[in-house]
């Protein structure tokens, strides 16, 4: 059993969002990663996809979900939402609420970017 104490929460920046990781497989050992995202109102996360499903909760404020070849899909708090693998997906914040949710999927997905090398995100290394 790992325990991660709240003052060892790995906290990562972006353009878009703040992402808190609460455990992954470089932070816990966990094979899944757990973390936390929250986004500025109107902030947007890149079109990409993932090569593994991700389960986000949304906790606070509200975003839309637009997922390739789907209808846009808006979240409020309490929502689940399944993201499958492989399709290319981008998150919206509400322009006046902004996003926080909690997210999980396997440790050491890769994110997938057009024109780009895949890469690991580094909240959930």
């Amino acid at each position: 059993m790992q325990v991660v104490r709240s003052g060892e929460v790995r906290r990562t920046e972006t353009p878009n969002a703040v992402m808190t990781t609460f455990a992954s497989p470089s932070l816990g050992g966990a094979g899944h990663a757990l973390w936390q995202v929250e986004m500025r109102p109107g902030a947007s996360g890149p079109d990409h996809a993932m090569d593994v499903e991700q389960i986000w909760r949304a906790v606070a404020g509200g975003a839309t979900v637009h997922l390739d070849g789907a209808d846009d899909v808006p979240l409020a708090p309490g929502d689940t939402v399944v993201l499958p693998a492989g399709v290319v997906r981008r998150i919206v914040a509400d322009a006046d609420a902004g996003f926080t949710a909690v997210v999980t999927g396997a440790g050491g997905a890769h994110a997938l970017v057009a024109g780009a090398e895949p890469v690991v995100p580094a909240w959930i290394a």
